[in-house]
């Protein structure tokens, strides 16, 4: 452990003063926008984690960020568009959707604008699906509720839905968005 992270020799630190195991404060040196993506890359981590564990047989995160992005953003999509959307390359997408029809969750039909073209639509197995994901995402991350007040989690939401829409945006600067 580096010398700054200890306490002076003979100081006690104020009573409760010690964070939580893991909770170690951000180094002063990084930049706060880097603190605060770090934070969020290792939560994602954590809860990915954490839903892999408890995803319905044969799901995997992966299955569920398709079937949660079509159910947020709305069916009818390429899979170049989902592919950008949750920023896999085509090939893995392509993979993930062809597992994910085998399993009647989706359904390719071709695009009446580009014959070679393929559109992605959930089925009501997938929004099932989907659905239980969710239920069992919710009961998995229950015993955390108390780490964070719920007042907490609204105010957090609207800056970070910003920082999306803004990565979003420098995302879409640097190469076109496909047009499904």
């Amino acid at each position: 452990m580096p010398p700054d992270d200890h306490p002076p020799r003979g100081a006690n630190p104020p009573r409760g003063a010690n964070p939580p195991r893991g909770a170690n404060p951000p180094r002063e040196a990084d930049p706060p926008l880097f603190a605060l993506l770090n934070e969020i890359a290792i939560i994602e981590h954590l809860a990915r984690n954490r839903l892999e564990r408890v995803l319905p047989e044969g799901l995997r995160a992966s299955h569920f960020v398709v079937l949660n992005h079509l159910s947020r953003m709305g069916d009818g999509r390429s899979p170049a568009r989902i592919a950008r959307a949750v920023q896999v390359e085509k090939p893995a997408m392509t993979n993930t959707l062809q597992k994910l029809e085998a399993r009647g969750l989706l359904r390719l039909s071709p695009d009446p604008r580009d014959g070679r073209g393929k559109l992605v639509f959930l089925t009501e197995a997938g929004r099932a699906a989907r659905a239980a994901c969710v239920a069992a995402a919710t009961a998995a991350i229950a015993p955390l509720a108390g780490a964070v007040t719920e007042a907490e989690l609204h105010a957090a939401l609207p800056p970070l839905r910003r920082l999306r829409a803004a990565l979003d945006a420098a995302r879409d600067a640097e190469e076109p968005t496909p047009e499904t």
